[in-house]
């Protein structure tokens, strides 16, 4: 017998950020962040609320200024009179000390602080404004990501680096060099962050970078040498299918190998596509590895010579957007119903079995077949559709078999 493998997660620390736990033995939790200007309060609140109605349990904003600053209260204000208890995080570069200093409310709202220890300061003053954005962090109980990125490594631990390594018989490569500056500035500074008091239940690492084996080598590197949680991400993943692509490829192989405790997609938006489209791609990946589940799932084939007709294409889009719509009243009312399998397939060599492996499945004629739509259901023929009413019939038949199968009272 063939086995699958199990993923076993590297246990690490879980941390508390507002309602959300990660690490440990919790679920990876899904992380988007808002691309409106933080001051402007009505567009913030908005697509904070739609990033998380489409699934992100973390929404990340940049507060780079005063009224960034000033607007986070109000921001979240809006989100509890609207009904939503969302963890906002604070993305700080530069200013984040004299910031959280100078506005105490924005710092007690936010329900975790991203810092880059790359982008504050230089010598005694970058010592000075870490140890000014920890103690805020200790004074109101609140995590961080210490989020270290390839493009803004601290230049003295690298050229540090370089020197030694320029030294050796055999000098390593240059972006091993570069690597390792990105997880030692990770780790020393969450060494650091900790003698000044701050929990290691309360830090969580990031090591961005844009090459997906880059992205591999450093996170092994940092689960080898830590227990903190991890946040994954490509940085600058790209546009569309690149960068789809290349995040896929990368959290997948790490989440595969049980790295990895919250994840973002930092998808470059296409005209005129909602912002809401990084969230869904985590979803379909984590779903994909059966990290979890979020919506049912449908299978169809993609077409060939014997599906000359585009029927069973439209068919699997009209379910889709079916399910789609019914997800808020199915998950209120059907719970695990996110596990169904359903499978829309377009022809007689593949789609019977398929099928049946499906919880609901049809079946239909590929050109020259006969002008029938076998059913199945839990892995037996139930019903034969014909005529010109199918999409319908079998979308009635697919309500039903979740009112039947997923009831709270089941």
């Amino acid at each position: 017998m063939v086995a699958l493998k199990q993923i076993e997660r590297h246990k690490t620390i879980p941390v508390q950020v507002g309602n959300v736990t990660m690490g440990g033995d919790n679920p990876v939790i899904i992380q988007s962040m808002t691309n409106t200007d933080t001051a402007d309060i009505e567009r913030s609140f908005e697509q904070v609320r739609d990033l998380y109605i489409a699934g992100s349990e973390i929404v990340r904003l940049t507060v780079n200024n005063e009224a960034a600053a000033a607007a986070i209260p109000k921001i979240n204000e809006k989100l509890l009179e609207a009904g939503f208890n969302i963890p906002m995080a604070g993305c700080f570069h530069y200013n984040g000390h004299e910031l959280l200093s100078k506005y105490p409310e924005c710092a007690k709202t936010l329900a975790k602080y991203r810092i880059n220890p790359g982008n504050l300061g230089f010598g005694k003053n970058r010592d000075s404004n870490f140890e000014t954005l920890i103690n805020i962090a200790i004074k109101y109980d609140k995590p961080i990501r210490i989020g270290v990125n390839w493009g803004s490594l601290d230049q003295k631990m690298i050229v540090k680096l370089m020197n030694e390594n320029a030294k050796l018989d055999n000098p390593k490569p240059s972006d091993y060099i570069m690597r390792e500056a990105l997880v030692m500035s990770a780790l020393t500074s969450a060494e650091k962050a900790v003698e000044l008091g701050l929990g290691k239940d309360k830090i969580i690492l990031s090591a961005k970078v844009s090459r997906v084996q880059d992205l591999y080598a450093v996170y092994e590197e940092l689960s080898n040498r830590s227990n903190y949680a991890l946040h994954l991400g490509l940085t600058e993943a790209g546009m569309g299918s690149k960068g789809i692509v290349a995040s896929t490829a990368a959290l997948s192989y790490l989440l595969q190998s049980g790295i990895g405790d919250t994840i973002r997609v930092s998808l470059t938006p296409q005209i005129g596509e909602p912002r809401t489209k990084e969230v869904e791609i985590c979803q379909q990946i984590l779903q994909s590895l059966n990290l979890r589940q979020f919506t049912p799932e449908v299978a169809a084939c993609p077409g060939c010579g014997r599906t000359t007709s585009s029927y069973f294409q439209e068919l699997a889009s009209d379910i889709e957007k079916h399910i789609k719509i019914q997800m808020n009243n199915w998950k209120e009312n059907h719970p695990g119903v996110e596990s169904m399998k359903v499978a829309v397939m377009g022809c007689i060599v593949n789609g019977p079995g398929e099928s049946k492996h499906a919880n609901i499945g049809i079946s239909l004629p590929g050109t020259g077949e006969k002008p029938v739509a076998p059913v199945f259901t839990n892995g037996k023929k139930t019903h034969t559709l014909r005529g010109d009413n199918i999409a319908n019939e079998f979308k009635e038949l697919l309500d039903n078999y979740v009112i039947d199968n997923y009831s709270k009272t089941n």
